[in-house]
């Protein structure tokens, strides 16, 4: 009998990833990776930040509480991207064009799939973070994560990710790696659609908070509004309407204005209490992506030829251009574009009558 320790390996190579970022998402996903079985480096914006966390084996300032895998290696962004088969992006939306353009100088090897973990916007133009990086890259190459991901809790609790991407193998790849680290991931190949649904629920989750002080029912209306006006929008993309119902849309929503330390929750809390957005990431401790991001949307939908009224006036709410008492009479107030009726085909009706009157006969 042969002895099956001779036998060779057939297990797959490990696939070595990079996080740009160390932020709480940044952070979170990294620990996500290393446990689903991933080679992992977890990049920090200064060498200083990488020595704490070296030392700490925490992220104390973005992700209290939660240590570090031992296999996760820290090390500082200008370290490069060397041997890395995914490069994931958790930085900030409005960073994103600035990192995409030093990929390159830091060494991106040409068969490396980039993933984008920001859930907002890119300026000048409001474009959606993977359209940047298709323009880079090419398709294939390229994907986002969306879906309720609060940080603390993906890490000790669990969450519902999307891995969206146009590329069947990368999404399966990237889905499977969470999966394996105890996460529900589903997937996706509309990751158009799962960006803008993920800058919809920032928006909506803002401006809930803006209103909930007004009643739950301006504070829905704000929400419901917002979510309408991104979906013609998203339409016009060539999104699927799913990804703003599912995981990435309402799902993501729902967990930002439930979550008493939802940043874009507490935006519109500060908001309405009158403090200027320039303080408001101060006051929180991180950076805001609604704040940046909701003012884009607004240019995107009006560039767009699209009537956005309420998100529109989000916009000029952050900006301070629009008083509170004026932004809630404008969510009570607006009435959405009527439904396009469609008349009923005559062949359905028939096939109704002749579905019912066999039952009738049964």
């Amino acid at each position: 009998m042969p002895d099956v320790r001779s036998r060779p390996s057939l297990s797959l190579p490990t696939r070595r990833a990079i996080v740009v970022g160390a932020g709480s998402f940044g952070t979170a996903v990294a620990v996500l990776l290393a446990r689903g079985g991933f080679r992992t480096t977890l990049q920090t914006r200064t060498e200083g930040q990488a020595r704490v966390l070296l030392d700490e084996r925490q992220n104390r300032v973005y992700l209290p509480g939660v240590d570090l895998p031992k296999e996760l290696r820290i090390e500082h962004v200008e370290a490069g991207l060397g041997r890395a088969d995914y490069v994931f992006l958790g930085v900030p939306s409005t960073g994103v064009a600035a990192t995409i353009g030093g990929l390159k100088k830091a060494g991106l090897p040409g068969r490396s799939a980039v993933i984008s973990l920001a859930k907002g916007l890119t300026p000048p133009h409001g474009l959606a973070p993977t359209i940047l990086l298709r323009e880079r890259f090419g398709e294939a190459r390229v994907a986002c994560i969306g879906g309720p991901s609060h940080a603390r809790e993906m890490v000790s609790e669990g969450a519902g990710l999307v891995a969206a991407s146009t590329n069947e193998d990368l999404a399966l790849a990237l889905a499977g790696v969470f999966i394996r680290a105890g996460v529900v991931c589903e997937q996706s190949n509309d990751p158009i659609g799962v960006e803008l649904a993920g800058a919809a629920k920032n928006a909506a989750g803002l401006a809930a908070g803006a209103t909930e002080a007004q009643g739950l029912n301006a504070a829905g209306a704000a929400a419901g509004h917002i979510f309408a006006e991104v979906w013609r929008y998203a339409d016009g993309q060539g999104a699927r309407p799913e990804s703003l119902l599912g995981l990435a849309g309402t799902g993501d929503l729902v967990a930002t204005v439930l979550a008493p330390q939802s940043r874009n929750r507490r935006a519109g809390e500060l908001l309405a209490a009158g403090v200027p957005a320039t303080e408001i990431p101060e006051r929180i401790g991180q950076a805001v992506e609604s704040l940046e991001s909701v003012p884009l949307l607004a240019r995107a939908l009006n560039h767009a030829g699209l009537e956005a009224p309420v998100t529109d006036g989000l916009a000029k709410l952050i900006s301070g251009e629009m008083p509170l008492g004026d932004w809630v009479a404008l969510v009570r107030t607006t009435v959405p574009p009527p439904a396009r009726w469609r008349p009923v085909a005559p062949d359905f009706l028939t096939r109704v009558r002749a579905r019912t009157g066999r039952r009738l006969k049964r």
